[in-house]
C-alpha cells in the first residue's frame, strides 16, 4: 500500500522532486494514468487526500504514488505488488501506469531506468523485457513473455494456465 499524506495531490507528488514545477508533476501524472481522475476533484490538483490517502481509492493512490516516483526519476524503481489488493478496472489503469513507467520513461525523462516489478498477477509482468520466475527462492526461469509460453512444460507457461482458468496462485 503506497503512502500518501495529508496533503493536497500536487504536493504529494511534488514529494518525489520538492523543486519540480506544476507542469512536471502534471506531467508525471498523466505517464502514471492519474491526471484524467485528478481533474475530476472539484479542486484538482489541491484536493485534499486525508491521512494515508483514505479520499481516494486503493488505485487511485497507487497512481499518485507511481507519479511521484516518476518525478523523482530514479535509477532503479521497484514496483512490489502495484496491483495485488486492485479490482479489475483499477488494475487495469495501474498497469497501463506500469507500461507507461516502462515504455516512455526515455522521452520523458531522458534517462534509462532499471524497473523491477514483482507481481503474482502475471497481467503486470507480460509487457516486461526480461521475466525471472522464482520458486521456492530460486530463479528457475528467465526469458519474455512469449519465450517463457514457449516452454510448455514450464513454471510460468503453467502459472499462465492457472491464472487464465481463474484460480488464484497466492
Amino acid at each position: 500500500e503506497p503512502t500518501l499524506f495529508s496533503t493536497t495531490i500536487m504536493e504529494n507528488i511534488r514529494f518525489g522532486k520538492p523543486n519540480a514545477t506544476d507542469v512536471e508533476v502534471m506531467e508525471a501524472a498523466k505517464l502514471a494514468m492519474a491526471h484524467d481522475f485528478i481533474q475530476l476533484f472539484p479542486d484538482g490538483y489541491q484536493t485534499v487526500v486525508g491521512e494515508r490517502g483514505v479520499t481516494v481509492s486503493g488505485g487511485q493512490r497507487q497512481r499518485i504514488a507511481i507519479a511521484r516516483a516518476l518525478l523523482k526519476n530514479p535509477s532503479i524503481l521497484i514496483l512490489d505488488e502495484a496491483t495485488s489488493a486492485l479490482d479489475a478496472e483499477s488494475e487495469k489503469q495501474v498497469q497501463s501506469a506500469i507500461n507507461n513507467v516502462a515504455k516512455e520513461l526515455v522521452l520523458f525523462l531522458k534517462t534509462g531506468r532499471t524497473t523491477l516489478i514483482i507481481a503474482h498477477r502475471l497481467s503486470t509482468i507480460r509487457n516486461a523485457d526480461i521475466i525471472g520466475v522464482m520458486l521456492y527462492g530460486k530463479l528457475v526461469e528467465m526469458g519474455t513473455h512469449a519465450e517463457l509460453i514457449a516452454k510448455k512444460n514450464g513454471v510460468y507457461a503453467e502459472l499462465m494456465r492457472i491464472q487464465q482458468s481463474g484460480i488464484d496462485i497466492l
